[in-house]
Parts: structure tokens; sequence; C-alpha cells
């Protein structure tokens, strides 16, 4: 239908067409020959006429002729050719824009109707245009071809389409350029990425138990991410860095010094203050557990103090207070760590000869994550009255609190049932403090460079420093002086089988005093149970002082007087001590001085270094350990190696230590 009224019209425009441009033709005959007259006419002068609109001609020849033949002649009406054609064009342009909105409107009404099924034509199948007959016939043709093609519908979207948005920047032209990532952004990204591979398989695969081939493990430690575990916001806690140190010892009954001499706060006092502060936890790593003389068949009246602490211990369930307790296994006599179980006490036995071949001889406290012990004292009632100890109590100090807490916490990991040695310690294991990297701390309102030292390294998690390692720098740092005080001092592995040398602390020694002219003195135990060889090779160290080498070097035997009822008592009356100072640092620990409490048996030291502070500060660790150590030095109970005394008292052979 569209197609012939198309054609109707076109048929109408070239009819109206043609008479229009009849009648312009005898408008325009009509006007040349009245034209001719008029000129012919007049010959005497021109006048403005009408501006003829075909001609263009504005003046003519006027005269009187010409003057009456216009008032005489009707005026023209015929419109000009052009105001004919614009007409005709504006009509044929509102019939099209007509039919275009027809056309618009039909479009639209399809569309509607399609839209209940959502789809619609493809455009490149969509019925084209009508063809009007003036086009080339190649269009035309091909335009009929398409009609032909069947529709192929397809689903319309339910959404509008959106502007695209740049991805760009514009540049000096006016261009969009692309944006492109950094390259200092992807490192930045690869960086995080590794980290956090790196921690999650720390995390997940630090507990050793997860079975992976050497060199695996090897990738891991050189990934030395346990300190991001560390800097984790949930392991960080606010730090009591201004702590209060006390020393402790024990004084045995009997054991007397001169007027004037040092004195120090009672390791009993020291742990009864320490269990009345407590509020939430308290953890012990010992050795063993007689804190009541139940080990005695008649029992002996200085046992009261341990009787004292053992009673506060069985108490503090019903403070609600958590009590751990991570023990040797197995123990002489386990009474106590059993009636402290049944009190609520968590009691967990370590088997450490069955994973390393040695005991646990640490002697630990950790109390609310804030108070600590260290020290020589066992968990014994005789510890406290019969042997002469030393250590000591730090109050307030959280950080160092919570490092011999994750000490603790390997003791307390390998007293679970079935436990094994993992191969790389978990990260919450980490040290908190190491030689390289101390605690900076405030002693007495001293500033202190602290860390903790742990024995054997197979207990040693990622940044901990060896117990080994600890006395033998402190050892190389001295400068004046090195002062010892331990029960034993053996250059073998004494419980090898067989007995080999062991020369390490021993090099050191000699070094320091033969080389670098620094004052050694070592002040050792001698009581029933000394080892006699030790005393051979401690005449081997005396020696070196005399002529022609003059090492700077001194060797004397402590000896703790007892009675006849003392000498009843079993494993006293010995100078159970195990410290050394500097004139730069002081060191107490928990272990003898032979290889096997250093490769195998679990032990633990605290090394304090104030050597920014005067040397003549009282208020120093270093000094008041040096203080006691010169009180003991040149007591009565301090014999020379050589002494006949000396051969009388130590000079035989016992088996132990």
């Amino acid at each position: 239908m569209r197609e012939k009224d198309s054609e109707s019209e076109i048929t109408r425009f070239k009819l109206c067409w043609q008479r229009n441009k009849d009648a312009v033709q005898e408008e325009g005959e009509m006007e040349t020959e009245s034209q001719e007259q008029a000129d012919s006419q007049s010959s005497e002068m021109l006048v403005l006429t009408p501006r003829n609109p075909i001609r263009g001609s504005s003046r003519t020849l006027r005269s009187g002729a010409t003057a009456r033949i216009e008032e005489e002649a009707e005026p023209v009406n015929l419109k000009p050719l052009q105001v004919v054609l614009q007409k005709v064009k504006a009509d044929l342009d509102l019939k099209q824009r007509k039919m275009k909105k027809e056309e618009e409107e039909e479009e639209q009404n399809e569309e509607e109707e399609d839209g209940t099924e959502h789809q619609e034509t493809p455009r490149s199948i969509m019925v084209p245009p009508v063809v009007k007959e003036g086009l080339r016939p190649a269009i035309y043709s091909l335009q009929k071809l398409r009609v032909k093609i069947p529709e192929e519908p397809r689903k319309r979207p339910m959404w509008r389409e959106l502007p695209e948005i740049p991805t760009g920047r514009k540049t000096s032209k006016g261009t969009l350029a692309r944006v492109r990532p950094s390259s200092g952004l992807l490192l930045c990204l690869l960086l995080a990425t590794v980290l956090l591979l790196a921690l999650l398989g720390w995390y997940l695969l630090g507990s050793g138990q997860v079975a992976l081939p050497t060199a695996a493990w090897g990738l891991v430690g050189l990934l030395k991410v346990d300190w991001i575990y560390s800097s984790l916001p949930w392991q960080q806690e606010a730090c009591q860095d201004d702590c209060k140190l006390t020393l402790v010892e024990s004084i045995p009954i009997g054991l007397s010094f001169s007027k004037g001499a040092p004195r120090h706060v009672s390791i009993y006092n020291g742990w009864v203050d320490l269990l009345d502060q407590a509020n939430h936890t308290v953890e012990i790593a010992a050795f063993y557990f007689t804190l009541r003389g139940s080990d005695l068949s008649q029992g002996d009246p200085s046992a009261s103090q341990g009787e004292q602490v053992f009673k506060q211990l069985a108490g503090l369930k019903s403070r609600g207070i958590t009590l751990k307790i991570a023990v040797n296994s197995p123990q002489q006599s386990e009474n106590d760590t059993d009636d402290l179980a049944n009190s609520g006490a968590e009691v967990r036995h370590v088997f450490l000869k069955n994973l390393t071949g040695g005991i646990v001889h640490t002697k630990v406290w950790v109390v609310d994550g804030r108070h600590v012990y260290i020290g020589s004292a066992n968990m014994d009632w005789r510890s406290l009255t019969q042997v002469k100890e030393l250590g000591v109590v730090l109050s307030n100090c959280s950080c160092l609190a919570r490092d011999m807490d994750r000490i603790f916490g390997t003791y307390w990991y390998l007293g679970a049932e079935g436990a094994a040695l993992p191969r790389r310690w978990p990260g919450r294991y980490t040290a908190l403090s190491s030689k390289e990297q101390p605690l900076r701390l405030k002693l007495n309102g001293i500033e202190a460079d602290v860390y903790v030292s742990s024995a054997p390294p197979s207990l040693c998690a990622s940044g901990r420093t060896s117990d080994l390692s600890a006395i033998l720098s402190v050892i190389d740092d001295a400068e004046a002086y090195v002062f010892i005080s331990v029960m034993e001092l053996v250059p073998l592995c004494q419980y090898c089988k067989p007995p080999r040398f062991w020369s390490t602390i021993d090099d050191r020694l000699r070094e320091a005093a033969c080389q670098r002219n620094v004052s050694v003195r070592l002040l050792i135990s001698c009581w029933e149970h000394s080892y006699r060889p030790m005393f051979v090779y401690l005449k081997s160290l005396s020696v070196l002082a005399e002529h022609p080498l003059h090492c700077n070097i001194e060797v004397k035997i402590f000896k703790v007087p007892a009675t006849e009822q003392q000498k009843k008592i079993p494993f006293s009356r010995v100078n159970h001590n195990k410290y050394m100072v500097t004139d730069r640092i002081a060191y107490i620990g928990t272990s003898n001085w032979a290889e096997d409490y250093f490769v195998r048996t679990a032990g633990v030291g605290l090394v304090i270094n104030q050597t920014g502070v005067a040397r003549d500060n009282s208020g120093t660790v270093q000094s008041q350990l040096k203080a006691v150590f010169e009180r003991d030095w040149t007591s009565i109970h301090a014999l020379r190696l050589d002494s006949e005394e000396m051969k009388q008292e130590c000079l035989w052979h016992r088996e132990g230590a």
C-alpha cells in the first residue's frame, strides 16, 4: 500500500509541475509583447515600475502613452516560478514527514508486540525501508533479496546499554591514553602476596607435624617470616618496660658471712610474693617437686617453708587461678605433683629423655604473663633452707614474661600425650628476644638490654639464642674480669657413653685469661656428689697462673658447712649457684657447665647488659651480682684448690652430679 501511495503522489506532483510550467511560459510571452509595445511608444523618459521578479528589471521608459497604458492595463496575478516551486517543495516535505511519522508509529507498535516475548529482530536481517524507483537497480535488487531472508528472533536484553566509560587519561592532544598500573604498585602487590603465602605456610606447616622434605623446611627457614607472626596485632600486647628486679637468694641454715656482707631477699619470700600477686595464671617449669618433707622418713623442721609454698599452690584453684606445671619425668617421687593435680592443677610430665636423651633442668615461673622467676632453685624444700641458691624475680615485666612464657610453651607442648620434637617450632613459640635483638627495658629505672637463652638447640624456636652461645658471647665480651659461680664445670660430655672431651667453654676461658689478660675467677662447688675428675681439670686451669705463663686465672672451691644432723639430709649442703658476671654483663642460668646440659638437657639463661650505665652504679644487676660473688670469694667457705682442707673435704670419688 505504501508503494502505491508513493507512486500516486509522484504522479500528481508531475502533473502539477507541468501545469505550473505552462502557465509561467504564457505569462512570460504576454509580458514580452506588452513590453515591446511600451518600448516602441515611449521615447521621452524613464519611469520606475514595480520590480519584475522574473526579469529583474525595475526601470521602464515613461511617456504619456506608457502612463495611459499602465492606468488602463489590468495587474498581472501570476506568481513567480520560484514561489511556486517553494510551495510545492513545502507540500512534499510535509507529506514526507507525515509518512515518516506514520511509519515510526507502526514500527513502535510492532516492537511493543514483540517485547512481550522479550525478542527483537537483529539489525542485520531487519526489513529494509521502501526503495524508490529512482535508486540504482543494483541496490534495489539487493534490498529485495534481503527482504526474503527469514527472520531469526533473539532474546531482547532486559537492561539498557550504558555508555562506555573511558579507561584512560587525556593527553595534551585531547585523546585518551590507556592508563597502566605503575611498576611500584605491582611490586608492592607481589611482595604482599609472597609474605601472606609465606606466613600462611609457616602457620600451617610450622608445627612440624606435616611431613615435608628437609629441603622444603630449609626453604621455610630461609623465608624468615617468624617476625611477621610475632608482629600480628593479636600477638602484640602493651609491654611494661619499666620492670622491678629483685635479686633473691637462699642461704642454708648454718652458713654465715662476715658482718656487712650483702644479703638479698630470700627465694622463699620471692615465691610467696609471686603467688600473692597472682590473679589469673601461674606456670612452673621444674626438674622435680618435693616441697614437702615427705621424702624423709621422719621429716625435718626446715621443710616448713616448702610446705607453705605447696599449700599456696594447692589453694590457687579456689582463688580462680590456673596452675600449669611442666615437670621432668620420671621423678623419684610424684606425690607432690599428684596431689597438686588432685587440687585442680594441670600437670604435664615431659619425658625429655625419650626425645633428646636429657632431662628438664629448668627452674622458671611465669605469673599472669607479667612476673617472672628464674634461678637455680628447684621446687624442693631443701632449695629454701638447706642449699645455697641464687635467682632473680622480675615484676611488672610483661615483655620478658611473654618471652619466657614461650619457652614454657615448648615444655607444655612436649608434655602432651604422644608429643614429638617438631622439625621447626610453630610461630607462636618464636623468640621475642635474642642476642642480636634484645629487649630494651628499664630495670629499677636503669636502662638495660635483656634477652633469654635456651637449651638444647632442638628446643629453641626460631630467633632464640642457644644457652651455650649466650655464655660464650658473655665471656668474649668481657674486658676486665669474668667471675663464674657454678656447681660444676667439666670439659666433658659427662653422661655420654663413652664420655668424650668437650673444650668449648674451656677454650674461651683460657683465651680470655692468657691472651686478653682478663681476670678469670672460678668458684666451683664441693659436696659428696661432686665429680672427682672435675678437680683434676680445675687444677689444669690454675697452673696457667704459674711461671712462666702468668695467665690471669684463679680457682676456688666453695664448701657449705654441715653438722652431723644436716649431713643426714640427702642432696643438701651445696652451693647450687649458676651465674656469671663480667665488667659489662650479668648472666643467671639454670644449667651446670658441661656439654650434656647444653646439647641434651633443657635449661634457660637470662642475660642483662647495662653497659651504658656508670660502672660504679650500685643499682645495676651487674654490680649487685659482682658484690655477691666477691662476698662468697672472700668468705671462709671458699677454699683454695691446693689447700689441705679442700683435699680432705672434696677429694673422694662419688658418682652423681
